[in-house]
């Protein structure tokens, strides 16, 4: 195995696909968590191939804490030497005004936002912890800095990990662990179609004459963070198209 591990969640496609593939590139062996295995083995398959690294896959729901605590207490002792954290499984669905906002909906945000990050970041700290080292990046959204129409209860779960990440920073100072915060604006990924549910056309809207981030843009920046020197942290970063100044002012040609 390389010296560093990254551990990245929702790793199947979007962004947690593309920090994968940078990581890879740099050398890391990556641990891989989603709920689509077959992605994720197709992913392992062309990485190892490419860059010669190792894989370790693992099928996670995060919003199931007995299934985190289960999968990677379970997971073999050399793969709990966990370098980088990328709490990258997030979601919105939905985007609806509060008086007729679906609760299943909201469940299903909190669940993976804010509990799914919980529950990994409880898992892995420890780890982190017992080894004096290590790095926790998490995926917020310009929505975590920002509230817009309709976006209610989506925001409010990017905005708890805003707050997660800085008591977290607190939390863990003493222990030499670095966490980061990446918030993005507009990213062209599957987010908008899972949001509206598979309406391909409603999500393809979103990007209309516009050019959006696009899945690499995050991971690059991810990269910078990670590959600091041990005494520099990058708590924040908020990332925006050129053409988007904030959560809801975009031009369009």
């Amino acid at each position: 195995m390389s010296k560093k591990t990254a551990f990245i969640t929702g790793a199947s496609a979007g962004i947690g696909e593309a920090c994968a593939r940078v990581l890879a590139r740099e050398g890391y062996d990556l641990l891989l968590a989603a709920r689509r295995i077959d992605r994720l083995e197709a992913l392992s398959a062309q990485l190892t191939s490419e860059f010669g690294i190792h894989t370790h896959l693992l099928a996670l729901d995060v919003r199931n804490v007995d299934e985190v605590f289960d999968t990677l207490n379970n997971i073999p002792e050399q793969w709990k030497q966990i370098d980088v954290l990328i709490n990258n499984a997030g979601l919105s669905q939905g985007l609806d005004p509060i008086q007729s906002g679906d609760i299943g909906d909201w469940d299903r945000m909190i669940d993976t936002n804010v509990k799914g990050l919980l529950y990994v970041t409880r898992a892995v700290a420890p780890l982190m912890a017992a080894r004096q080292q290590g790095h926790i990046v998490n995926l917020g959204s310009i929505a975590g800095k920002e509230v817009y129409a309709n976006g209610n209860v989506y925001c409010a779960t990017k905005h708890a990990v805003d707050a997660l990440t800085k008591g977290m920073r607190i939390d863990l100072l003493d222990k030499h662990i670095r966490v980061t915060a990446i918030h993005p604006g507009m990213v062209e990924t599957e987010f908008s179609e899972v949001r509206f549910k598979g309406d391909i056309e409603r999500a393809a809207a979103v990007y209309d004459r516009i050019e959006p981030l696009v899945a690499d843009d995050i991971a690059e920046a991810i990269w910078f963070v990670v590959s600091r020197p041990k005494h520099v942290n990058i708590n924040d970063m908020i990332i925006m198209p050129t053409m988007q100044a904030n959560a809801t002012t975009a031009i369009r040609e």
